[in-house]
This record gives C-alpha cells, sequence and structure tokens, in this order.
C-alpha cells in the first residue's frame, strides 16, 4: 500500500487584514489548512515548521500529528523528511490557504502515479499553492520557497517537461483581492471566518 502525507508548511505570512492581530492571523489561517488535511482519509497529516515557527506547529497540530522541523520554509527539506519517515508520496502545501477544498489536494497526489513532480499554482499572485512528489524526490528537483516557485521554474530542471504536471490552481490570502475571493457559503476555514467576524 502506498503511504502517502500531505504537509502543511508554515510559510511567511506578510499581509494581515486591517484590524487583524498578524500573530493571530497566521494562526487562524494555518489551523484552517491543518484542519482540513487532519480529516483526508487518504493521506496522512503533517506540519513543517522552521525552528521558530515550531511552538506555533505545537499550537495548531492534532493528537499524534507528524511536525517536521526543516532549516528553510521550502520544500525540499519537507521532502527529505517524509522519505525518512518511510513514505512513499508526499505533498506539501502553503498553510496561508484558509479554504483549499480537498479535492484540490487529491487532484495533486493523483498525477504521482505517472508523473515526478505535480504542481498547484497559487492563484493570481503568483507562486504555489503546493508540491507534489513521489519519494525519495527526484535528484534533478531543485529547492524554492512557495513564493518564488512556479511550474515554469520547476520544469527548467527536469529532463523532460512532461516530468511536472500542473494540477488546477487555489490562490492563498496573501493581499485584498484574496480576501475578497474568499466564498462566505463555502464549508470549512471556520477559524479564518470567526477571525473576519463571521
Amino acid at each position: 500500500m502506498v503511504r502517502r502525507v500531505v504537509v502543511a508548511l508554515l510559510v511567511p505570512v506578510l499581509w494581515t487584514p486591517p484590524g487583524v492581530d498578524p500573530r493571530a492571523w497566521r494562526t487562524a489561517l494555518a489551523e484552517d489548512v491543518v484542519d482540513l488535511l487532519a480529516r483526508l482519509a487518504q493521506a496522512e497529516a503533517a506540519i513543517a515548521a522552521t525552528v521558530e515557527d515550531r511552538k506555533l506547529a505545537e499550537e495548531i497540530a492534532w493528537p499524534g500529528m507528524l511536525i517536521y522541523e526543516i532549516p528553510t520554509a521550502t520544500y525540499l527539506p519537507v521532502l527529505a523528511a517524509a522519505t525518512a519517515d518511510g513514505f512513499d508520496q508526499v505533498a506539501v502545501i502553503a498553510a496561508d490557504a484558509a479554504d483549499v477544498p480537498g479535492m484540490i489536494l487529491g487532484k495533486l497526489l493523483q498525477p504521482l502515479e505517472t508523473k515526478a513532480v505535480a504542481v498547484a499554482p497559487g492563484g493570481p499572485t503568483g507562486g504555489l499553492l503546493g508540491v507534489a512528489s513521489g519519494l525519495p524526490a527526484p535528484d534533478w528537483l531543485t529547492d524554492h520557497s512557495m513564493d518564488s516557485a512556479s511550474a515554469q521554474l520547476i520544469r527548467r530542471t527536469a529532463p523532460q517537461p512532461g516530468d511536472v504536471t500542473t494540477t488546477p490552481p487555489w490562490r492563498r490570502l496573501r493581499g485584498p483581492d484574496d480576501l475578497a475571493s474568499l466564498d462566505m457559503a463555502l464549508e470549512g476555514w471556520e477559524n479564518t471566518r470567526t477571525l473576519l467576524g463571521g
């Protein structure tokens, strides 16, 4: 049986809605992502954090959830940690996409049956929502932050462009336009919703 893990990567959060405490905002976003991952049926859930963010990871983790302490908030250290834990596949998700649907995560893992790497774009503001790979990760895969990475950048070092597939995008909450696009009818993201006043 294939062992899969989906990891919420605690990425830097550089924008906060007016009147909202920045730490409370970052915590709510990450907590909503972690809550979604903890309910996934086809994969285990984990959190990846730098030493500076270890306390936040411990605050939002579900009981027994794996926490990977990594040297940088980039995806290759997460892939290495998941490999060391014996997983066959991993998806790394930026922990600032509070309302991401589980279906988006499933589509990120699905191509790994035939592709080396799959990426989900981070919406209009660029970057990536997620990166998924079979393990161990291919040696051509270079490391980037979720903000600086793109499908085109990752394809540059792949032996064939088709080794990297792009899955449906989902925007992260990194500015006022992203906030305005939140669908209040969409289920989930309770912590972020509460912080924004319901």
